[in-house]
């Protein structure tokens, strides 16, 4: 159980580092850990009038593979799910230009890896 918070403790860490780090590149973060039925979005950022949802991934070592792995085509339909109902929820963004991010990192990083543009609404 230990194990376990610390984990949750770290991706917490790791997702305000990332916050943190869009805020640098420009980004104006909207909504944090948004929760909808069947999943979540770690970050929503905007910037320069386009949205971006954002998954962000930590392991401590590439033994297991790369973070982004951990983006499978299951965990990006229920992102897609999410982003769906924040726009329907949030009409004023439902015309902007949308992307899907992803934000690595492992060990000590403290600036991500950013893979843009990662997958697409199906």
């Amino acid at each position: 159980m230990k194990s376990l918070f610390q984990g949750l403790k770290v991706g917490h860490q790791k997702e305000q580092q990332a916050k943190q780090w869009l805020k640098k590149q420009g980004f104006k973060i909207i909504a944090e850990n948004y929760h909808c039925k069947g999943g979540e979005i770690d970050l929503i950022g905007l910037r320069d009038e386009s949205l971006t949802f954002f998954e962000v991934k930590f392991r401590q070592s590439y033994n297991y593979g790369h973070p982004a792995e951990m983006v499978t085509s299951q965990k990006q339909k229920h992102i897609v799910h999410c982003a769906k109902t924040f726009l329907l929820k949030n009409p004023k963004h439902q015309d902007r230009a949308m992307q899907f991010d992803v934000l690595t990192f492992s060990a000590n990083q403290t600036e991500p890896d950013w893979i843009q543009n990662a997958f697409q609404a199906f």
